[in-house]
Formats: C-alpha cells, sequence, structure tokens
C-alpha cells in the first residue's frame, strides 16, 4: 500500500469539465474521494466570469449540456444566467457542492515517484496548503482568465473615451446614449453589439476581416415539442443526436466543398440582409469553418444592422483619436466607448506549474494520448474541448474515460498509470488545430504534439472518438499500470 493521500482524485476548476469529472466520479467510482479547486468563489467558469451585455452559448445547449442531465429550458440558445442555473442544479442534486473548495488556487503540482502521489500546494484564504492526490484531473479550461490577447492597438491611449474589455466588464457600466465600438468580429463582438443597441446611441462593430456568420433561432422547436409526448431523457437524447450529426455534416461538407458551403452561407447573408448586405463586410478571406462560424440567434445581429441601430466598419486600425477610431484608409469611426473583443489568450492546466519529482514538464516534447492524457506523464488528465463542436462534448468522454481507467487501476491494483511511447516510434506529427483562428496559432508554442492517427491523436471528430473509446479497450497495451515497490512504500 501507498502513503495515504489527502484524496484520491483532484478536479482544477469548477465549471462545465470540473463538473462533469465530478458526476462522473460519483456514479462510476463512489468509492474515490475528491475534491474540486475552484479560484474563484463561484461555479461555473466561463459563464460566471464573462458579465458583458447579452453574453450567452454560441452551442446549443442539448449538446453543451451534460450528457447525463437533460436541459429542460425552452431556448436551446441560452444566456449565461440560464447556464449558471442548470449548473448549480446539477452541482447540488449530485451532492457536488460539499466537494467544492473555493478561493483555491492550484499554484504547483509535483509528482512524487517515490510514493505515486501528486503533491499540490494551494493558495487559499489561510494561506499556503499542500494537498496529496493519487490522481490530477485539470479541468481550468483553456484560456488565460487573468490575460486575455492585448492586440496592441497603436495609440490606445489617446482615446478620450472609456476602453473596456469583455473579460472584465465592469459591473454597471452605462452606456445610455453613447457610441460605442466594438473591436473584433467573433462571436463575442456578435453577441455584445445587439445587446448594446437596447441603449447605445449607435454600435459599430470594427472589424479587420469578415467572419463567417449563420443565422438559427434560440428556441428548437423540435425538443420543445418532444418533451410534451415523449420521457424527457428519450427527448434529450434524440434531439442531442440530431443536433450533433448536423453539425458534424457541415463541418465535413465545409472541409470537403467550401466553395460550395459558402456560395449557400453567401446566399443565405443576402436573403437576410437584404440592401444591408456587401462583400466587403461579409464575405471572408478564408474557406467557412477555416475558422469557428459565428451563430447568430432569432438574426437579432442582422436585425440590429438593418434598424440602423448598428453598423459594420471593415478596415485595418492607424490609431485612435479623442473621439474615435482612425482607420487606414482615413475614415474615422466615432466613438465614445471602445470595447476590445479582441480575443483570448490561451493557457494550458490553468497554468500550474506541474512537474515530474521537481523537474518542470515541457508540455510541447509530449505527445497527446486519447485526447486527455500525455505520453510518460503519470496520474494526469486535462480537457481540451472540441474546438468544431460543444466543449462539453469531449468533457464527458474524457470524465467517463478517466474513471474507467481508476477503475482498472483498482482492479489491477496498480497505483500508477501512464501512456508508454518507445523513443524509437515512428509517429508523424501533424497539426494538432487544424484551424487558422489567431487565437490558436498564437498559442501554437505551448501546445503537446499530435499525431495523424489514434490514440496518439488530439482528434476534432467526436463521433470517431466516441467509436475509438467503444472499440479500444482501456488497458490496451499502451496505458502501463504499474505498483509502487513495497520498499518504496515502506519508506514513504
Amino acid at each position: 500500500m501507498t502513503r495515504e493521500p489527502d484524496i484520491d482524485v483532484a478536479i482544477v476548476g469548477a465549471g462545465i469539465s470540473g463538473i462533469s469529472m465530478a458526476a462522473h466520479l460519483r456514479t462510476m467510482c463512489p468509492g474515490r474521494t475528491f475534491a474540486l479547486f475552484e479560484r474563484r468563489d463561484n461555479i461555473g467558469g466561463t459563464w460566471d466570469l464573462f458579465r458583458y451585455p447579452g453574453v450567452r452559448s454560441d452551442s446549443d445547449m442539448h449538446t453543451l449540456g451534460f450528457r447525463f442531465e437533460p436541459w429542460i429550458d425552452e431556448k436551446a440558445i441560452a444566456d449565461a444566467g440560464a447556464i449558471r442555473e442548470y449548473l448549480d442544479r446539477v452541482v447540488t442534486e449530485r451532492g457536488i457542492d460539499r466537494h467544492v473548495r473555493f478561493s483555491s488556487k492550484v499554484v504547483s503540482a509535483d509528482w512524487r515517484a517515490g510514493e505515486a502521489l501528486w503533491h499540490l500546494m494551494v493558495e487559499d484564504a489561510k494561506g499556503w496548503q499542500e494537498v496529496t492526490a493519487r490522481f490530477l484531473y485539470l479541468a481550468s479550461g483553456y484560456y488565460d482568465y487573468d490575460d486575455p490577447h492585448d492586440a496592441q492597438l497603436p495609440g490606445l491611449g489617446k482615446f478620450g473615451g472609456e476602453v473596456i474589455h469583455p473579460q472584465f466588464w465592469p459591473e454597471g457600466f452605462d452606456y445610455s446614449g453613447k457610441r460605442v465600438v466594438v473591436i473584433g468580429s467573433g462571436a463575442t463582438a456578435v453577441t455584445i453589439v445587439p445587446a448594446m443597441t437596447d441603449k447605445a446611441a449607435h454600435v459599430t462593430m470594427l472589424q479587420r476581416t469578415p467572419t463567417w456568420m449563420a443565422a438559427g433561432p434560440s428556441r428548437d422547436e423540435l425538443a420543445n415539442r418532444l418533451r410534451k409526448w415523449l420521457p424527457g431523457w428519450l427527448a434529450y437524447w434524440l434531439v442531442r443526436q440530431k443536433n450533433i450529426r448536423l453539425r458534424h455534416h457541415f463541418f465535413r461538407k465545409s472541409r470537403g466543398e467550401p466553395e460550395k458551403v459558402a456560395g449557400y452561407l453567401t446566399r443565405l447573408l443576402r436573403e437576410e440582409l437584404g440592401d444591408s448586405y456587401s462583400p466587403e463586410h461579409y464575405l471572408p478571406p478564408y474557406d467557412p469553418w477555416d475558422q469557428r462560424l459565428c451563430l447568430v440567434p432569432d438574426s437579432d445581429f442582422f436585425e440590429a444592422v438593418k434598424a440602423g441601430k448598428a453598423s459594420i466598419a471593415t478596415g485595418r486600425i492607424a490609431g485612435f483619436e479623442k473621439r474615435g477610431v482612425r482607420l487606414e484608409s482615413g475614415e474615422l469611426v466615432p466613438a465614445d466607448a471602445v470595447v476590445t473583443a479582441t480575443g483570448l489568450r490561451l493557457s494550458l492546466g490553468g497554468k500550474i506549474a506541474v512537474s515530474l519529482d521537481g523537474r518542470p514538464v515541457d508540455w510541447t516534447q509530449l505527445w497527446f494520448y486519447r485526447g486527455c492524457m500525455f505520453s510518460g506523464v503519470p496520474n494526469l488528465a486535462i480537457v481540451f474541448g472540441y474546438l468544431n463542436a460543444s466543449w462539453t462534448l469531449r468533457a464527458d468522454n474524457n470524465a467517463e474515460y478517466v474513471c474507467r481507467v481508476l477503475n482498472r487501476m483498482a482492479d489491477k491494483r496498480a497505483d500508477v498509470v501512464a501512456p508508454h511511447l518507445p523513443e524509437d516510434h515512428d509517429l508523424e506529427e501533424v497539426e494538432p488545430f487544424p484551424f487558422s483562428s489567431g487565437y490558436l496559432q498564437r498559442a501554437r508554442h505551448m501546445i503537446p504534439k499530435s499525431a495523424a492517427s489514434l490514440p496518439w491523436r488530439l482528434n476534432q471528430d467526436y463521433l470517431e472518438d466516441c467509436r475509438d473509446f467503444r472499440k479500444r479497450p482501456v488497458d490496451d497495451g499502451v496505458l502501463r499500470f504499474a505498483k509502487l515497490p513495497s520498499s518504496a512504500a515502506e519508506a514513504a
């Protein structure tokens, strides 16, 4: 027997990924002790952090929701408040709330091979605490909560109005009667622009290049009808499968026939916008799904543009002046307030200093294994959600898989588990992110390696991953299980 740890599983983060892992542990590994270390004062992660106007999901909640907890609200594209209520319900009803340690920041994690334990240094209200755990599950999301991307906007200090980043939206900010410029063209900007037209004098989305957009209803009428006639779990499962497959089909179509899909999306945009359509503002210089497609629920962004409450300006920024933004074309975009929706900064594992017997882990020299573990790293898993599908799909898959690993460890009386990759392997390294989005390319220097095929690939195909998890056994010969020598255990 090894030295008894404080807990069996340490989960870092109490957002969607951490809650999914905790729920799976409760049902699949009821004998395991665990704790969720949440650096903030509330659960929810992204959905509690972001407070900008209109903040909502950009994936439908029948796939962004957990596979084990049906989404029953009428709106499938939900605002952050509804998502927080859903997460609160899951945490409370499943008894996860008493396992959450709030205001607890995991600063470092060192694996001690002689003990087969992770030693975590945790900063909380009491100061510094050391916590030991058998298994470390990093569920802290994939972006930096402290430092968003700095787009280095030239001359921003010369602007005479307020400058706000969506990640740090000030409580009570009054934009009534103000001319607002939102810099960016991704999901955050497309959400903020129509939401601010309720009180702003005018809102302009200033973009360097256009983004592919598509309108869709915020309510899934099929889901709402099925819930009236079928058991809730069955209605949820059917709609979930429908949405997964439709999105999968559209992504594959976009990659296989990009010109046809581009033509289709352009026709929809022309019909939606009528005389307000302009290729300059709505025709991107890249193929559909080379970057994430922006959802416009209930056409709110397009309706704001057609009503004259919002507009788009396309061009590069030359600088800022007291009363607005000057473009390289010479045009001045007037502004009383600027919102810098210029993107996120990726972070791996919540910026925790991870080490093995005191040696810092260099993630870039490791290979992804089954989308959540890493070559040669013992008793550790991470969640890095899909980029072309809902985040929760991978979070649920990973949580279930890791619970199966833990149960297999128990069967074999193993203390250590790690993917084994021989030094003379012939894996071909491929691009882990087959997308051109700036936030992904900026983070390329910190991301582990991905192979051309499973199980050493960070896959972007949910259905293929599901088949692999069903068919490939946990004990596949690659995942190595080991016992701590009794002499080492006694010495520890």
